[in-house]
């Protein structure tokens, strides 16, 4: 009996119950079912011979939970469109794994390939040209050089130009050189690389830009020259500058000199304008401009510029700023002719403080032949949306834009925009400021454009429980449909086939969108304060007597919106209703509603969220009985507030890298801008320092979770990022520990490589794994 006793234990080692084991091996087998679905990533639409016909190309992701990384494909596809028969699509038979590969940007014309392979820390980089029928030319990049290119949303620029000839993008810079030493001491004049008899210290330490940028080196702008092969550095750009988003302007009407536009960010943003860089990622309100500058090759050799194999170098004006007027400009797009350069703003968010708001759309009218000295005028496009009427456009909320987002009439762009809780496809005038919904708004799905050709709009489309699905949209006559403009066809695809399984268990779902009213609003509210705020609600059959989850988004000032999720429908899938609330704060309301949240967290978005849930419960949809809640970062802050503030409302929760005690998190976040202004409101900006007084230290522990930590009844799931600059772990273990301390019951998982997100494949899986069976777990004691 006790070798019994041992074996069990060998083959069950998380200590499970005989019930609790089943459960995870059933839902692990159902999990690996919605992990197998590949993702889009992204797409390109390229001209034929016949205005009939579109070559598509598609790169996508899937999770390798044996490996632990993601797969990538492209796949691709032919669509034909007929005026009086269904659109037909003719598909590659299989897709073609790109080992490797860490991005792929096709060429304007669509005959050539860049395909990129980063290499490990300290090794090359290598760029291969791929034509129709093979690689026309690789480059290895030597680390003294530059490092890994910047492929991320947010500092990746990679742009041919328009004659096809060189690739300007974003690359990691090398690092600055370290001291070496050997047994008689520091060796001045030292070689650069190590021997068996000396050594290399660390040197200066080199701030990041936070979250994710641990240990990369300064995004920093370099040419390719496809020809030659040669790799040069952009000079004139200074060194507390990060560049990215990098473009080609069009060339000049006299044939002069080719110059680039790029996004700059001066790294002197911390607190009392010291210098700092403080996390980037997920907050748009570091300050940032357009910079233009020539490209290395356009300038007169220089023995001081580094490049591949030994050329000389060059010598570059300073790079000029072309937005001095606003303190924000990004994702810099010239218009097919030419003629204006139009960008995004988030002014909005760098001037109040907020880490993400509403954004605004600029132009500049370009000259044919511009030069450094002369002065361009900024024109607002699209303004600010402070208060929207009902059922109006809320404004731009926008965290990309397509590298070529135009239709065939060079002033109107195509946008993907938060639109209340749903994503939407919009035109813009860039000459008139007109903004119009072109994706269809009878429905409760999201949309996303792809690609753009001509006036073909690739697209895709989702809901909570409908995996995505590609369309394909062109304009048509008003006549034929009448005041809508856009058709959007289906495109039968092998990229978004869930399984029958998948489908079958979603298939019992309804979705709906509820508009719940501000409880209690004070006078002090704005007239957007006061609108009403949102939820997605995903009900099973029979809503009313199954167990339901509350999820919270982070930010606070972001948005889940109603797009296919694979983790939230994983939990549909086990029989939960999903009620997803877009409390007061979230984008796409306006920024009065958004503006409304700082300084009163802990509070207004606690009692939003209880709101949300008494309006499900008030209209029978829900049991009172059975609710669980989940949120990550600040979706994690408000998790542990409700089972804090309202005990006796939740069976349940889990936390993702949850932030739960913001004077803590104080010293230890790669952002203590962002503690400062969700805890004492955006007026505290010239309060604020990297030594809180005991005053703020006394505000941000009242407006923390961990203050009311006392009347904690629900089994708590705490998942956590060992990784995680942005919430550093210490914030959800001084939780636990709290909790279990005064008898609470907490089960606490550290992922040791995870960021913030817990995204890496194993970590996501089995973070939602063991959400799936704690919700089971003690939903079922009810």
């Amino acid at each position: 009996m006790q070798a019994s006793r041992s074996a069990l234990k060998k083959e069950n080692p998380l200590g499970m119950d005989a019930m609790s084991s089943e459960e995870y091996a059933s839902q692990s087998k159902l999990l690996q079912e919605f992990t197998n679905v590949p993702s889009i990533e992204s797409a390109w639409l390229f001209k034929t011979n016949n205005e009939d016909r579109s070559t598509a190309m598609f790169s996508s992701s899937q999770p390798d939970l044996l490996a632990n990384n993601k797969r990538k494909y492209i796949l691709h596809s032919h669509i034909v469109t007929h005026k009086t028969m269904p659109l037909e699509c003719h598909w590659s038979p299989f897709p073609i794994e790109m080992t490797g590969v860490s991005v792929v940007v096709p060429s304007p014309s669509g005959s050539k390939l860049l395909v990129v392979r980063n290499g490990e820390k300290g090794s090359r980089t290598r760029l291969q040209i791929v034509n129709q029928s093979h690689v026309e030319k690789e480059i290895h990049v030597d680390w003294s050089i530059h490092g890994p290119l910047y492929t991320d949303e947010w500092f990746q620029g990679i742009s041919w130009n328009h004659e096809e000839t060189s690739i300007a993008y974003i690359a990691e810079q090398p690092p600055q050189p370290k001291p070496a030493f050997d047994d008689a001491g520091y060796r001045k004049e030292g070689s650069s690389e190590e021997d068996c008899n000396s050594w290399r210290g660390q040197g200066d330490w080199e701030e990041d830009w936070g979250e994710t940028y641990s240990r990369k080196g300064r995004p920093s702008l370099f040419v390719l020259d496809i020809d030659s092969g040669e790799v040069r550095a952009a000079r004139g750009v200074t060194k507390p500058m990060s560049a990215g988003q990098v473009v080609w302007a069009p060339p000049s009407s006299s044939g002069h000199r080719k110059l680039l536009v790029f996004v700059g960010w001066l790294e002197h943003n911390g607190f009392q304008g010291t210098a700092r860089k403080l996390g980037i990622k997920y907050c748009s309100n570091r300050p940032c401009s357009l910079y233009a500058i020539h490209s290395p090759f356009e300038e007169e050799p220089d023995a001081d510029n580094a490049s591949v194999g030994g050329s000389e170098s060059v010598s570059a004006s300073v790079a000029t700023n072309l937005t001095p007027s606003i303190s924000s400009a990004l994702f810099p797009r010239f218009s097919k002719d030419g003629k204006l350069l139009v960008f995004l703003s988030s002014k909005r968010a760098v001037d109040s403080g907020a880490h993400n708001a509403t954004d605004s759309l600029h132009r500049i009218d370009w000259p044919s032949d511009w030069k450094a000295e002369q002065q361009l005028s900024v024109t607002d496009v699209v303004p600010v949306v402070m208060c929207p009427q009902d059922g109006c456009f809320p404004g731009l909320y926008c965290s990309s834009m397509l590298p070529d987002p135009w239709l065939s009439d060079h002033c109107t762009m195509v946008l993907t925009s938060t639109w209340r809780s749903t994503e939407v496809i919009l035109s813009i005038d860039v000459l008139s400021g007109e903004v119009t919904r072109i994706s269809p708004e009878d429905s409760g799905y999201s949309w996303s454009a792809l690609a753009i050709n001509g006036n073909n709009v690739l697209s895709v489309s989702s809901s909570p429980i409908d995996p995505p699905q590609i369309r394909y949209g062109r304009r048509a006559s008003t006549e034929d449909h009448g005041t809508r403009a856009w058709v959007w066809d289906e495109v039968t695809s092998p990229l978004t086939a869930a399984s029958n399984k998948i489908k079958a268990l979603l298939s019992h779902h309804k979705l709906s969108i509820l508009r719940v009213p501000v409880p209690n609003p004070s006078d002090e509210l704005s007239d957007g304060g006061r609108l009403p705020f949102e939820a997605i609600f995903v009900s099973c059959e029979d809503s009313s007597q199954k167990p339901t989850v509350l999820i919270l988004h982070g930010g606070p000032h972001s948005t889940s919106v109603s797009s296919y999720s694979k983790s939230s429908a994983f939990l549909a899938s086990l029989g939960f209703n999903l009620l997803i609330a877009n409390y007061r704060g979230t984008l796409g309301y306006g920024e009065e509603a958004l503006q409304s949240l700082p300084g009163k967290v802990g509070s207004q978005d606690v009692q939003d969220c209880l709101a949300a849930l008494d309006h499900v419960i008030k209209e029978g949809l829900v049991d009172a009985s059975k609710v669980a809640v989940v949120g990550i970062s600040h979706g994690g802050f408000l998790t542990t507030h409700l089972i804090g503030q309202a005990p006796e409302r939740f069976a349940v929760a889990a936390a993702r890298n949850p932030v739960c005690n913001l004077s803590l998190m104080i010293g230890t976040t790669d952002i203590p801008d962002w503690c400062y202004a969700v805890a004492c409101g955006t007026q505290a900006r010239p309060l604020a320092s990297e030594s809180p007084s005991p005053d703020h230290l006394q505000i941000f522990h009242q407006k923390s979770p961990i203050a009311h930590i006392s009347k904690v009844k629900a089994p708590l799931l705490m998942l956590l990022g060992e990784a995680d600059l942005r919430v550093p772990a210490s914030n959800g273990l001084q939780y636990a520990r709290a909790l279990r301390e005064r008898g609470g019951e907490v089960k606490t998982i550290m992922f040791p490589e995870d960021t913030h997100e817990i995204d890496i494949p194993r970590s996501d899986f089995e973070s939602f794994l063991n959400m799936g069976v704690w919700f089971k777990k003690y939903l079922k004691q009810i």
